[in-house]
């Protein structure tokens, strides 16, 4: 969460730009995001239980601007649509591992993406599954990369990697 907040400071993205939290869980991430100043906060899960805690949770923290609403990323409603930054940590490894045509739902995720997210629009996501080059190939419709974010590194029998991927990828028309 530091490193997607950091960077969007670093690249000024201003405080009242809409973004939303694929697959947002707890909502914590919008928790983060709202603390640092950022208002125009919108989370969305499949999952009615995670929509309903991520309410008790922002209510509990005093910060009720901050939007949840049940959404399926692969069919989203016509609503979810013109946001400036889409932040995924984990949904789209998620999809990936359905066992039901998992190389189709990806497809279907980037197409719904390229709607949701406005033209010039930021998307940032980290995964646990995916290489920057495997990404890069997924998303190579209508996204142009933008950069990696640095992620922890090991070493292992003289080589160095990463557990995590985090890339900043830009829609283009």
């Amino acid at each position: 969460m530091t490193r997607l907040i950091r960077w969007l400071e670093k690249q000024k993205i201003p405080l009242d730009s809409s973004v939303l939290d694929i697959g947002t869980g707890n909502g914590v991430l919008l928790v983060e995001l709202a603390k640092s100043g950022y208002t125009n906060l919108t989370g969305v899960d499949y999952c009615l239980s995670a929509v309903e805690l991520s309410k008790s949770i922002v209510g509990k923290e005093g910060l009720p601007h901050i939007k949840f609403q049940v959404e399926d990323i692969l069919n989203p409603s016509e609503e979810l649509s013109g946001f400036q930054v889409c932040i995924d940590k984990g949904t789209f490894d998620a999809i990936s591992l359905n066992p039901d045509n998992a190389a189709e739902k990806r497809k279907q995720y980037v197409k719904s993406l390229h709607k949701i997210l406005r033209p010039g629009g930021f998307f940032l996501i980290t995964s646990c599954n995916w290489t920057r080059e495997e990404l890069s190939s997924e998303f190579k419709e209508g996204f142009r990369f933008v950069e990696e974010l640095p992620t922890p590194t090991f070493c292992f029998g003289g080589r160095t990697g990463s557990s995590v991927t985090a890339l900043v990828f830009q829609h283009t028309t």
